[in-house]
């Protein structure tokens, strides 16, 4: 077993502490701060985390040692500022690269948490990550198609026919995989093609 997945066993991120470290880890935050990020980005549309849950999240990365804080005074009242730690950014980047390279182009929550965090990685593991998840959409597709065959077979001795409701249920998921990897080949070129300013 890796490092890298060894650390990942040791501590696990639900979908709402995945959330708030990544945007703790872009700079350090209080909560209210987090929540307006969230708000600004839209990140309720597209992710499960509660406006009353932030305080609760950010308690629960404190414990696990993710995060660390430290008290400002600002209009004369203490708040409460976080940081992510060294555990915690290594942890966040392991989070990271799992997800991406594990996606099979079905719905999971924490995809497109994820992708708005792949900067964490370096170049070479993004490239790892989704050329990983590649090969998983394409190996699930390819078995879709062997298992709409064998049915398809079946139906046809039985019943005479292949209903299109039957069909649809596994033509649909390939479809979905299907642009799940035009999108990831996209992704791939553009992380090849992009130049950061000590590359220009």
């Amino acid at each position: 077993m890796s490092s890298r997945e060894e650390s990942t066993n040791i501590i696990s991120l639900n979908h709402a502490e995945f959330i708030v470290l990544g945007l703790i880890a872009e700079n350090p935050s209080h909560a209210y701060n987090i929540n307006k990020r969230i708000e600004e980005r839209g990140m309720r549309n597209w992710t499960n985390i509660g406006r009353s849950s932030i305080y609760r999240v950010i308690k629960s990365l404190e414990k696990k040692g993710l995060t660390d804080k430290w008290i400002e005074e600002i209009d004369n009242r203490t708040i409460n500022v976080y940081k992510i730690t060294d555990l915690g950014s290594k942890i966040l980047r392991d989070k990271v690269y799992k997800v991406i390279s594990k996606f099979k182009g079905r719905r999971d929550p924490n995809y497109d948490v994820a992708l708005s965090m792949y900067s964490v990685l370096s170049k070479e593991e993004q490239v790892r990550a989704f050329k990983n998840s590649l090969e998983i959409i394409n190996n699930d597709i390819e078995m879709l198609i062997q298992q709409e065959e064998i049915s398809k077979r079946e139906s046809l001795k039985q019943w005479g026919g292949y209903p299109l409701n039957i069909k649809a249920l596994f033509i649909r998921p390939i479809k979905v995989m299907e642009t799940h990897i035009e999108f990831i080949e996209w992704m791939l070129k553009e992380i090849m093609e992009e130049t950061t300013p000590w590359e220009e």
